[in-house]
């Protein structure tokens, strides 16, 4: 036996990243313009950085709470009053290290081996794997694409239902795909899990990139009652350009902290204090750069889609909501394939949509959150590339 064989196979089974693959391969390149990953260009604010600063100075790097400083717990709390319509007691809400390790932490919560975990495709790879990791089964039911437009069919929805179905995990706005669930697909998909006792996983964290008229996506927050079984993910990354800090979180019902408490305790024991101190001044007084990284994206979704459909040989629509254009272009039947072209050819870096499961495969995605003329360039780039496929 090799050292290899001698391993889980359940790490074993994890497969690299369809998007890191890229990323492996472009980076570094002269020229090069990235739309490969989920984020903007901007780096952290130095307002939040600089509470970070003092709070290193002040020696603030022992040990800490497990849920989250109570300081940032309350501006949590604050955070759902102003942007949600919603009073939650600090109760609900709990830190993680990363909006990733707060889906892990739900799935683990949620689901054990031999369980069904069903998700919307395409999707951002990492709950797939995140649930194979927990020992359950993750179970894709695929968005239908019609005129460039996602759609969820709540009929599918429901036939892919069995009793070994624990969760339902629900991404709106959606990664990689912009679809952006309404009030009454909410409403549907609520009615599934109470009707059959599920868990719903919902990853709000492109709530406030909504595009659509309304100040942010519909939530699962507007309808659901007291004893919905209801775990909210979300993550410092997207909205005040922390990708690199690693800080989350979740809501939840009070019922389950000790558990959440415990989960913490066994995978990181605590984000650091420090970096706490930061998501608090995020919160606090970070609305002003969220609303600047809101209008960046509305930009540049704006520029890259209006380019690329004066091919005539793409279809999308322009996304209701989350940071991403995802391309079906005439000519492509293999997107990890022509991600490494257009870098090789375009010096554009785009994620295939083989990253991102069931129909994903003739897809590529690019984010938009960048300046404007960063994607004004990387639009033209790419429409010259479509048109001499």
């Amino acid at each position: 036996m090799t050292v290899l064989e001698s391993l889980s196979p359940r790490a074993l089974a994890a497969p690299e990243s369809g998007i890191v693959e890229v990323i492996t391969y472009a980076r570094g390149r002269e020229g090069l313009i990235p739309l490969w990953a989920g984020e903007g260009d901007l780096p952290t604010p130095s307002f939040i950085s600089d509470a970070v600063a003092e709070a290193l100075k002040n020696g603030e790097t022992f040990y800490t709470w497990q849920r989250g400083i109570p300081e940032l717990r309350q501006a949590l709390s604050d955070y759902y009053a102003r942007h949600f319509d919603k009073r939650l007691s600090t109760d609900h809400f709990y830190v993680t290290g990363s909006g990733m390790h707060a889906i892990a932490l739900a799935v683990q919560a949620v689901t054990e081996p031999g369980d069904e975990l069903i998700y919307l495709s395409p999707i951002w790879p990492n709950i797939i794997s995140a649930t194979e990791l927990a020992g359950a089964h993750p179970k894709g039911v695929t968005l239908s694409f019609t005129g460039g437009r996602w759609v969820v069919d709540l009929d599918k929805l429901e036939a892919a239902i069995t009793p070994r179905t624990r969760a339902l995990f629900i991404n709106t706005p959606s990664n990689p795909t912009g679809w952006t669930a309404n009030r009454d697909d909410l409403t549907a998909i609520l009615a599934l899990a109470r009707k059959h006792g599920l868990w719903i996983i919902a990853d709000e964290i492109y709530s406030l990139y909504h595009f659509a008229g309304a100040r942010r996506a519909p939530s699962f927050l507007d309808i659901m009652e007291e004893g919905d079984r209801i775990i909210f993910a979300n993550s410092f990354s997207k909205n005040w350009s922390m990708t690199g800090w690693r800080v989350g979180w979740l809501v939840a019902p009070p019922e389950l902290g000790q558990v959440i408490e415990n989960l913490v305790q066994y995978s990181n024991s605590g984000v650091a204090q420090f970096m706490q101190r930061g998501a608090v001044v995020a919160l606090n007084d970070g609305d002003d750069f969220v609303r600047e990284n809101i209008e960046r994206a509305r930009q540049g979704r704006d520029i890259l889609c209006d380019t690329l459909l004066a091919t005539n040989r793409v279809e999308t629509l322009k996304p209701d909501g989350a940071l991403y254009a995802f391309l079906k272009i005439d000519g492509i039947t293999d997107s990890r394939q022509a991600a490494f072209d257009i870098v090789d050819k375009a010096a554009v870096a785009l994620a295939p949509g083989t990253a991102f499961g069931a129909g994903g495969e003739v897809m590529l995605r690019a984010c938009f959150l960048r300046n404007p003329a960063q994607v004004r360039e990387a639009a033209a780039r790419l429409a010259d590339y479509i048109r001499k496929l």
